[in-house]
């Protein structure tokens, strides 16, 4: 085990350079690949990462941009929501494990969250610097919480649209119950349940944001927008995150 000085030295020298390859779309994976997993298995430790978990298949490494916000990346090599390997039927349900990580948001939040302020988040390829599978894992935009609480109603269990803008951009929504994700995968969701979606997932930006319905039965509203030339969408599932975390406050 690394003592404290050294696991500094160690994260000091792996975040660096991830800052100075930004452009390089393998950053991320070089960091998982060649740094947290095999930290984690000669010395049981995750640094660079916060969380190593192998027989999950993922990472949890804190995002250079913003707070609270962390990154949920897979531990083999997938490019991301257009790469077929998510749609195996022995797929691990990252969203899933994504949920289940908020506690590193709420931790650098400084406190619990409702689960109406918490988030996760997959870009499209023309909104993404990395081709490595990542979820974005942080706060929700005050704005856009406020939008999906007035709107829940409206949300079932089929693909149907969002009556309202959220982040400037036109989305579809579905409704997912339960207090976590389960087997419940967002990706399957999207590529069953939309037209042509399964063939175009690039095309796709997906997030998924924490519900109370009006019922009081804890869920999820499962969003999905679109690559749009003609409204300069870039289908970018972020949009709807605050990286500063204004909820905290």
């Amino acid at each position: 085990m690394f003592n404290v000085v050294n696991r500094l030295l160690w994260v000091i020298a792996c975040v660096l350079p991830l800052a100075a390859q930004a452009a390089n779309p393998s950053a991320l994976w070089n960091i998982t690949d060649g740094k947290c997993v095999p930290n984690m298995r000669e010395h049981n430790d995750p640094a660079p990462c916060s969380v190593v978990d192998l027989s999950g298949g993922f990472v949890i490494l804190k995002d250079l941009i913003g707070a609270t916000q962390f990154l949920l990346i897979a531990t083999t090599r997938i490019s991301g929501i257009e790469s077929p390997e998510i749609l195996a039927p022995n797929a691990p349900n990252y969203w899933d494990r994504a949920w289940r990580m908020r506690v590193m948001t709420e931790n650098l939040a400084g406190r619990p969250m409702p689960r109406e302020a918490l988030s996760l988040a997959i870009n499209a390829p023309n909104a993404r610097s990395q081709d490595q599978l990542h979820i974005h894992i942080d706060c929700v935009r005050r704005d856009v919480r406020d939008a999906l609480a007035a709107n829940r109603d409206s949300i079932g269990q089929s693909w149907a649209d969002v009556p309202v803008p959220l982040a400037n951009l036109h989305w579809r929504a579905f409704r997912v119950d339960g207090e976590n994700l389960g087997t419940v995968n967002p990706f399957r969701l999207l590529a069953i349940g939309e037209p042509d979606a399964g063939a175009a997932m690039a095309k796709h930006g997906l997030a998924v944001v924490g519900v109370t319905w009006s019922n009081n039965v804890a869920g999820f509203a499962v969003l999905d927008t679109m690559v749009d030339p003609s409204t300069g969408s870039r289908g970018s599932a972020e949009d709807l995150q605050d990286h500063d975390c204004a909820l905290a406050r």
